[in-house]
């Protein structure tokens, strides 16, 4: 495809090289994140030490990771609409809101905010005090392509409406850390749903095979579930959406490793 050039960092990081711009979704750059040890590869410094723009969906602590931002420096960083006080509180400058339904320019870039069906509190669902804002996706569009990187989310109605957009290539979620999911998420199977609904050409897994819970290793039935779930959401999600023979290409690669999107002219 292109002009448009990406590489899966892990978890729901990925670098997106498009229209001049690069871009980062959700970084998180580090080997922990609290309880969470990451058994993929660190990113490499160069992986992130020139970024344009950083897109976060929701405020939770494995997308909004405040040491991996501070790893960026100075750079433009676009949070739900409501997280903007919050963060610069934080000691972030540059930083600009967004909600579902408003689009901003970066260069020749453009970011389309959208909705997504998650919570969007920083400490979870339950919690009432700290910051709360709404989770969102994003479309990234410009050279004639467009990604859409949905952030955490389950099915939506709307989903169908964003398919109707043209979605070149679609980022989702198929699994998470830990050795279940919580309400708000994508299985393998539910993103092959999605996929169905939004029709994109080709279609990323992410959000998964990158951390684990601490410990998890020293018990043995634990230890199995993990290393199933370290490794088999992408590959479930790529078959089903084969079986139901959907006309989208999913291209699944490891933590760590670029995107073979296939060039045009």
């Amino acid at each position: 495809m292109h002009g448009l050039a990406m590489r899966f960092l892990g978890h729901s990081t990925v670098r997106m090289e498009l229209a001049g711009r690069v871009v980062l979704t959700d970084p998180v750059l580090t080997s922990r994140i609290g309880p969470l040890r990451r058994v993929g590869p660190l990113p490499a410094p160069g992986d992130h030490a020139d970024v344009d723009l950083v897109l976060i969906s929701h405020l939770h602590g494995d997308h909004l990771h405040l040491p991996s931002l501070r790893m960026l420096g100075d750079v433009r960083i676009v949070v739900p609409r409501g997280a903007g006080a919050w963060l610069r509180s934080k000691g972030f400058a540059h930083v600009e809101e967004l909600a579902p339904g408003e689009t901003l320019k970066d260069g020749d870039l453009r970011i389309t905010g959208v909705h997504a069906q998650h919570s969007g509190h920083r400490w979870g669902p339950r919690l009432t005090h700290g910051p709360q804002t709404r989770a969102m996706g994003h479309l990234i569009s410009g050279d004639g392509a467009t990604v859409y990187a949905s952030g955490d989310t389950d099915l939506f109605d709307s989903m169908s409406f964003l398919g109707d957009l043209g979605i070149d290539v679609a980022l989702l979620p198929v699994w998470g850390w830990g050795p279940n999911l919580g309400h708000g998420h994508l299985d393998p199977h539910r993103a092959a749903e999605a996929v169905a609904r939004l029709r994109p050409r080709f279609a990323v897994p992410v959000h998964w095979g990158t951390f684990a819970v601490g410990g998890s290793h020293l018990l043995p039935k634990l230890r199995r579930r993990m290393r199933r779930v370290l490794v088999e959401p992408p590959r479930t999600f790529a078959e089903e959406v084969a079986v139901r023979e959907l006309g989208t290409t999913v291209i699944l690669v490891e933590p760590g490793e670029r995107v073979p999107l296939p060039v045009t002219t």
